[in-house]
């Protein structure tokens, strides 16, 4: 039930309300006044409904990307550990521990980057990532002086680059998300519309019993602007905002490095 509140209060917040109450005041301005039209509803499913689907599909798509490239980043991450804890014949040394810790150090970073804005902070926390990815390349390079063939130290740096290439992934997906355009479009008709059809509202207040006016700008308002709340929630799917957003269990990887 909490769950259910708490997914409600996302699509349908302060925008919605004061679309609404503008949607009302236009109608009913209309109506007391004479303006009336018969505007074609085919209008609604084509200038505003279709680029909003369209845009959610994108943005749940991208999701789906950034699970799979996570998940490529996770497996590598465990498996280069693996190949640090099992693989030298000489176990007196700290290389497991270390690349625990450097693996700690990359989820956090990025959890962090990818909840960020694409700003002056990401940048400095990219870099930091490279950093560590160059660390990690050079405790791979020690295992040869644990007893490690170097085609086996050939096979973890693979790891690693695949690890880059699936956080590369991953930062072109938090970086290039739906067209701005397309976006702004989306938006203005959405807030504008349920306003600017006032005089089709009006023209249909006698189909309705009483006190049921208005219920037609009431529900278009809360319809469109909740499919505008629903795509800005899925346009970053790292931010941890929406209830389909990727969690990113810094803690639960950590448990599996043992």
């Amino acid at each position: 039930m909490k769950r259910t509140l708490r997914s409600f209060s996302l699509i349908i917040n302060y925008k919605t309300f004061i679309i609404t109450a503008l949607s009302v005041v236009s109608t009913y301005v209309c109506y007391h006044n004479g303006l009336i039209a018969k505007f074609p509803d085919m209008l609604v499913g084509v200038a505003i409904v279709f680029p909003v689907v369209f845009s959610i599909g994108s943005a749940y798509n991208r999701r789906e990307t950034a699970l799979q490239r996570l998940a490529d980043f996770k497996g590598h991450a465990i498996a280069i550990y693996y190949a640090t804890r099992d693989w030298p014949t000489d176990k007196a040394n700290d290389i497991p521990e270390r690349t625990r810790q450097l693996i700690k150090q990359m989820m956090l970073l990025i959890k962090d980057s990818l909840k960020s804005e694409h700003n002056a902070e990401f940048a400095q926390n990219e870099a930091k990532m490279y950093d560590i990815f160059s660390q990690l390349s050079k405790v791979v390079i020690e295992m040869r002086n644990y007893g490690v063939q170097a085609t086996e130290v050939s096979r973890a740096s693979q790891y690693i680059s695949k690890m880059i290439i699936a956080f590369d992934n991953m930062k072109v997906i938090h970086n290039y998300r739906t067209p701005i355009t397309l976006r702004t479009y989306s938006k203005v008709f959405i807030y504008i519309f349920p306003i600017i059809y006032g005089p089709y509202f009006a023209s249909t207040f006698k189909d309705y019993s009483a006190h049921l006016e208005y219920v037609m700008p009431v529900l278009y308002s809360f319809i469109l602007v909740s499919l505008d709340n629903i795509q800005d929630h899925l346009e970053n799917p790292f931010d941890e905002v929406g209830e389909d957003d990727i969690s990113i269990d810094v803690e639960g990887t950590m448990r599996v490095l043992k």
